[in-house]
């Protein structure tokens, strides 16, 4: 049935005309939106601040490349982590530590990609001699998120549409040269408008005969 659709996508070029990336997704119904590109691409860029939180050895900024969508749009969440100086987090790997982990609770609006964490830097603790994945300064850890586009949710949407909440928490462990705090927990969440598709039909005279 999808026999001569036109297939979405996304192509980055350079200013030498080289293609550097292409952004495709595998259905029709799934569209990545302009801003959720850029965000991938430059993402001081392509993200809007939408809350700052505060949290015990860390600032957290969430963002978020889109404040509304359609059913089959993917967006990109973030949360941007700014730590003191002489203050790391683990990384994904770490082994005998509580790793920094963004948890996006399901939901059956939406489907959640992997969340993608930025290259770790390994630090060597000569007290114990070993060798650990962490993160410091200020990183950005992101996940895409792909909302429905079945027919049942579509129709659940109105004329109006709706604002939907995606909650979840940001999980770590800080430490810094003398010492490693207890693992700690903070809630994140982000808000996004779902508008019905647009199926008013072209004019009869532009239409594909």
């Amino acid at each position: 049935m999808q026999k001569g659709f036109a297939r979405p996508g996304y192509f980055f070029i350079d200013s030498k005309g080289i293609i550097r990336e292409k952004f495709f997704e595998a259905r029709y119904r799934e569209r990545l939106t302009g801003n959720s590109i850029v965000a991938k691409l430059f993402p001081e860029l392509g993200e809007e601040v939408t809350e700052t939180v505060e949290a015990p050895h860390l600032q957290l900024a969430l963002e978020q490349s889109d404040r509304s969508g359609v059913p089959g749009t993917r967006i990109t969440l973030s949360a941007e982590v700014r730590l003191p100086p002489d203050v790391h987090v683990y990384a994904p790997g770490a082994q005998g530590y509580k790793p920094i982990k963004l948890v996006i609770d399901p939901m059956p609006e939406m489907e959640l990609k992997p969340a993608i964490y930025p290259q770790s830097k390994t630090l060597f603790l000569p007290v114990i001699k070993e060798r650990v994945p962490v993160f410091d300064g200020t990183f950005r850890i992101s996940q895409d998120v792909k909302v429905s586009s079945g027919m049942e949710f579509a129709a659940s949407l109105g004329k109006d549409g709706k604002t939907f909440t995606i909650a979840g928490k940001l999980e770590y462990q800080a430490c810094d040269e003398t010492k490693c705090y207890l693992p700690a927990s903070i809630p994140v969440k982000w808000q996004l408008q779902v508008f019905p598709l647009d199926r008013t039909r072209a004019p009869v005279d532009i239409r594909h005969k």
